[in-house]
């Protein structure tokens, strides 16, 4: 039982998605610090209102920006030495131990089926 549960952590599937959604929650923030920031008071004195949504021209809030940038790239290297990089290096070492290369690892046997059936085919 637990070695299925191990098999499927290191294989990636757990780690990417995981890797995936803490990434996506920072860049969420990028993305809103930039909408509310810049955008919406850029929209409001193109139009020459005062307020949209609680901002005037002079509320550019740009700080908050460079805040959620400066987050995002924290939290991007954090994730990437502290879960992504020790990963390849598990994976790496159980494909040395396992006499793996990176070649046959890459390779997805059901694409080598596919081919090897094709081939017959086409020989035939």
């Amino acid at each position: 039982m637990l070695s299925g549960f191990k098999k499927f952590v290191i294989q990636g599937n757990v780690i990417d998605f995981a890797v995936a959604v803490v990434i996506g929650a920072a860049f969420n923030a990028v993305v809103d610090a930039i909408v509310k920031g810049l955008l919406t008071p850029l929209i409001a004195r193109l139009f020459n209102a005062k307020d949209l949504a609680g901002m005037t021209w002079e509320g550019f809030a740009y700080g908050s920006v460079i805040a959620a940038i400066i987050n995002f790239v924290l939290v991007a290297g954090a994730i990437y030495f502290i879960v992504v990089a020790p990963m390849n290096h598990l994976i790496e070492r159980r494909n040395a131990k396992l006499g793996i290369t990176q070649e046959e690892e890459a390779a997805d046997p059901q694409i080598a089926l596919l081919t090897e059936i094709r081939d017959s085919l086409a020989n035939k």
